[in-house]
């Protein structure tokens, strides 16, 4: 009898782990990862913010609901505001602007680059925000902003994807983050952070989390965390007799002196939990139950 030898199958493919993880979007806009794959340039305009792109790579993104690059640079020292206005005028926007300073030695690249990545995150998270309308596409020239780091769209998704984890984990409950605090009845919980106190003193049931945001200086993510754990504490809740809003310009308001608030963080990851024995174990408790 005679043995009939198959070959062996072919070798599967070795996927390239940065080429594949760049390409495992969370799907947060078609319209952006289709953008990206173009290598387009222009402007993604959507419900709650704007999206700058240079061949498919975000260099700048705006909105209403987070503190822009000015706020960000100014408010904390970095640079006086008529300085700022004037370099935007020069360079006819704020990454020009940016980069403008920086090559006058005004402003360190260092400071520049973590402002404007703070900035972008910050916006982009309420610009890829779920809309009711569809986005617009606007393609420009190149090069017309200027880059200072140009950020892929695949980790922009990712970072925006992963802060929304963050703030479902810490209150899955996201009525507070867009309509009006109010200070709730219980005394204080032990252990505030000198951010939380920041944010508590500013509650007074018209200022939403987006306005605190803008009066204090900082990053508006960084104070939906700060949100988020207070009304998990029992410290805050929302105006129930007002209906969610989108804060406009119009609504930011002056950034308050250095001297009343809290220090800037970095990062929210460095933020530590309210110190609440009680809250703990409720906490504990909820994500047991959503194990289950």
């Amino acid at each position: 009898m005679t043995a009939v030898r198959t070959p062996p199958p072919p070798r599967l493919p070795v996927r390239d782990k940065v080429e594949a993880r760049d390409r495992a979007w969370g799907g947060v806009s078609p319209m952006l990862t289709r953008l990206a794959a173009e290598r387009a340039t222009g402007v993604l305009v959507r419900e709650r913010g704007t999206l700058h792109l240079a061949e498919g790579r975000v260099v700048h993104a705006e909105s209403p609901s987070a503190p822009g690059l000015d706020v960000l640079l100014t408010a904390h020292g970095t640079l006086d505001a008529d300085t700022w206005s004037k370099a935007v005028a020069e360079a006819d926007g704020a990454p020009g602007a940016g980069l403008l300073l920086a090559g006058r030695g005004l402003l360190t690249r260092g400071a520049l680059e973590l402002c404007h990545l703070e900035a972008l995150y910050d916006a982009a998270y309420f610009a890829l925000a779920p809309s009711s309308s569809p986005g617009r596409f606007r393609f420009t020239g190149a090069g017309r902003l200027g880059a200072v780091r140009p950020v892929t769209v695949a980790a922009l998704e990712h970072e925006t994807l992963r802060r929304r984890d963050l703030l479902h984990r810490i209150w899955p409950d996201p009525t507070t983050d867009e309509a009006p605090l109010l200070p709730s009845d219980a005394l204080a919980a032990p252990g505030l952070t000198a951010r939380q106190r920041a944010v508590l003193h500013l509650v007074d049931g018209v200022r939403a989390a987006s306005d605190i945001a803008h009066r204090l200086g900082r990053p508006a993510f960084h104070t939906l965390v700060d949100v988020r754990r207070l009304a998990a504490a029992g410290v805050v809740t929302r105006d129930p007799a007002a209906a969610p809003r989108r804060p406009g310009p119009a609504s930011r308001g002056t950034p308050i002196p250095l001297a009343t608030r809290g220090p800037l963080l970095p990062s929210d990851a460095a933020m530590p939990e309210v110190a609440d024995p009680d809250i703990t174990l409720l906490k504990r408790l909820r994500d047991a139950l959503e194990s289950l």
